[in-house]
């Protein structure tokens, strides 16, 4: 067998790879909603037409090493694993021997003997990345120090999803949830189904077009921004960063190396100034201040990010787009954003919330459940309609 495929950072993955899982993730939100929806919530020519999403983790388990805390990320990892017809094991710290008898080496080689993918929210980064290096099965980064690969590919999937906002050509066939879709727009049954998402009949298979933006990022330099810096480049966005004149609050070497390495950063602009990197931006983002393991050092970076509160008037004042819009990953404090910003109509933090399931999906279906992230098996697989389930194939 060959050597399992990982996803520790997004900078590992080409830009047509990243526009695959977006894609895919899109395709399996529409096939997922309506069975989501009470039952006899449908009509029932509607129920009938029904077909289950990509089910690749049939019969397959991913282990969840968690040794931090979760929301978002560990309710969209268990129910996306459910909806692909596996299961999800939550193994928080004291749950297992993990780094207190037994070594990271050892735990990576028994749990990938027993699980079908491994799903790591981690303290290091080195931890993740050890797992990978002994796991025999797919590793997917959750969150580490350095990097957070699936929270930039909801980010990315909310944009485009909303990519109205931002001035772009609305698409001939825009995004709408297949429980809203008219009875015309039913997907057609059959092995069209098993065409690759960039040559799918489906409608909507392929998320809106987007075109490039302003990003900027008000806050510290952590994991989130870290993946956005090797990402958002790469998709034509500019990139404006206002952080602490203190270099603790930059991007760390290993980052900073990838972002070169990838030429990201002639797309990059840092500051120390809101104002300065909120100028002509369409999009505001902004994370914690203070993440977990900081909080010996809260009084005084509460101190150096006096300032950086992400409002209306520090928007206007920088000069923002006026149709700027919010995001935020959560959770989050009200030092960071006010109520007015965060519950009024700029914000998008809770349609990005909703696409950490999606994305979270797309790669469990992608990395763990076919080991493919370049749509190779995606073209010639063969669907039973009925089921959704990948059929054995004949050999030739």
């Amino acid at each position: 067998m060959t050597n399992p495929p990982h996803l520790l950072t997004l900078a590992d993955l080409t830009v047509p790879q990243i526009r695959r899982l977006l894609n895919n993730a899109h395709a399996l939100k529409n096939q997922s909603v309506p069975w989501l929806y009470p039952a006899g919530g449908l009509p029932p020519k509607r129920a009938k037409a029904l077909r289950l999403p990509s089910q690749s983790l049939f019969n397959k388990s991913v282990a969840m090493l968690f040794s931090k805390r979760s929301t978002r990320t560990r309710v969209a990892a268990e129910t996306s694993a459910t909806l692909l017809g596996g299961r999800a094991l939550f193994l928080g710290k004291e749950d297992i021997q993990l780094g207190v008898n037994e070594t990271v080496r050892d735990s990576a080689r028994v749990i990938g003997g027993m699980c079908q993918g491994i799903f790591a929210r981690v303290g290091d980064h080195s931890e993740v990345e050890e797992l990978a290096k002994y796991s025999p099965v797919p590793v997917v980064n959750a969150l580490s120090s350095l990097w957070h690969p699936t929270q930039i590919l909801a980010d990315l999937m909310t944009l485009h999803q909303h990519s109205q906002l931002f001035g772009t050509p609305a698409p001939e066939a825009p995004f709408v949830p297949e429980h809203e879709q008219h009875e015309q727009h039913e997907q057609p049954q059959g092995n069209k189904h098993n065409k690759s998402l960039q040559k799918s009949k489906r409608p909507h298979a392929e998320l809106p077009p987007l075109r490039p933006l302003t990003i900027a990022y008000v806050g510290d330099s952590a994991n989130v921004l870290h993946d956005m810096l090797v990402t958002f480049p790469r998709f034509g966005h500019k990139m404006r960063v206002a952080t602490p004149a203190d270099k603790k609050y930059r991007a760390p070497d290993a980052v900073w190396d990838r972002v070169v390495e990838l030429g990201c950063d002639k797309d990059i602009m840092w500051t120390d100034s809101p104002h300065k990197a909120v100028e002509g931006a369409d999009v505001v983002v902004t994370d914690t201040w203070i993440s977990m393991g900081q909080e010996a050092e809260a009084e005084q970076r509460y101190k150096d990010f006096a300032g950086f509160q992400v409002t209306e008037e520090l928007c206007r004042v920088g000069g923002a787009n006026p149709d700027w819009k919010f995001m935020h990953c959560l959770p989050r404090k009200q030092s960071e954003v006010d109520d007015e910003v965060f519950y009024g109509p700029r914000s998008l933090v809770f349609p990005e919330a909703d696409n950490r399931k999606w994305t979270i999906m797309s790669v469990f279906d992608a990395v763990i459940g076919k080991w493919d992230l370049d749509g190779d098996r995606w073209s010639k697989e063969v669907i039973d309609p009925k089921t959704g389930r990948i059929l054995p194939q004949q050999d030739a």
